[in-house]
């Protein structure tokens, strides 16, 4: 049985999420399931659990942590299709959810998978192997355009021109190994990360569709969570929590007029209340003892 991490900030999600109220929630990131072990402690009898992830071998993982229960339920599919999720599964409303963006450590410490520069694997980094895209396919196939707007946009990668065209060189590219040297070859930098880090970045998070996931995962959510209910989201790096905290301060406010000196036109209402000021993150303990927790971000809204 493959054993859970720690997972990151959990007495802070837990606070966010307020689990005293009854009703269906979320875990929108399974993962290995430490997030949802905690919530089934916490949450109200008649209350109830949906973990979701896309990952097969996550979720089989997690259904074995946790146990077999009677209010959790573990379902495959992208947190994007969450509305068909609650569909299927018959759920009107939901009382709260938490999102703990980005791959696991299960992703980075299995070398057949292909996130990571430290071991040697094929270029894969599909979350769900199912999914079509993968990591060989965008290095050896997208072109040189393709690769620096991904690099530039996703890795956000100062020396993404020099990057792109050094895998263009020396194309096809079989392995993370072969690519983290390429990219450290073309950069001949000295960083205190791996300098392949933001390209790999950049190919999973292109492989993954992740950013457009955590959009339309938000604005659907919006319609189906209840009065009062929370959405507390996770994230470990800049392009993620910029998504969530305009979104969160988009839904916060009753007009998003570009032109603010017109009359608004736009109609919009505010349906949020957010939470977190500033973002929440780990506290120096967790950090060391959990080096993964080190560019953690909580944020935290309430539906009005």
């Amino acid at each position: 049985m493959i054993t859970a991490h720690d997972p990151v900030l959990l007495n802070e999600a837990m606070e966010y999420l307020d689990l005293k109220r009854k009703g269906t929630w979320v875990d929108a990131t399974l993962g290995l399931g430490g997030h949802s072990a905690e919530i089934l402690k916490r949450i109200s009898p008649g209350s109830d659990l949906i973990g979701i992830d896309a990952d097969g071998e996550s979720l089989e993982a997690a259904r074995k942590n946790i146990g077999k229960r009677e209010n959790f339920r573990a379902v495959k599919s992208d947190f994007r299709n969450i509305t068909d999720v609650l569909d299927r599964t018959g759920i009107k409303t939901i009382a709260g959810i938490l999102y703990d963006l980005g791959v696991s450590s299960l992703h980075f410490d299995s070398p057949e998978r292909g996130f990571s520069f430290s071991h040697d694997g094929p270029l894969d980094m599909r979350i769900d192997r199912d999914g079509a895209l993968t990591a060989y396919q965008v290095v050896n196939r997208y072109s040189e355009k393709d690769l620096r707007r991904i690099i530039r946009d996703y890795g956000e990668e100062r020396m993404f021109k020099r990057a792109a065209a050094a895998i263009i060189r020396n194309r096809p590219v079989e392995t993370t190994a072969r690519l983290a040297e390429i990219i450290a070859g073309a950069k001949k930098t000295r960083e205190k990360i791996n300098p392949a880090t933001r390209v790999f970045q950049a190919v999973r998070i292109e492989v993954n569709g992740e950013l457009e996931a955590i959009k339309e995962s938000l604005e659907r959510v919006l319609e189906r969570i209840e009065e009062k209910g929370r959405i507390v989201v996770i994230s470990f790096h800049s392009l993620e929590d910029r998504i969530v905290k305009r979104f969160f301060s988009r839904e916060s406010r009753d007009c998003v007029c570009e032109d603010k000196r017109a009359a608004c036109v736009c109609g919009h209402k505010r349906s949020l209340k957010v939470l977190t000021k500033k973002p929440v993150t780990p506290r120096d303990e967790e950090v060391s003892e959990n080096p993964r927790a080190r560019s953690s971000k909580l944020r935290a809204a309430e539906k009005l």
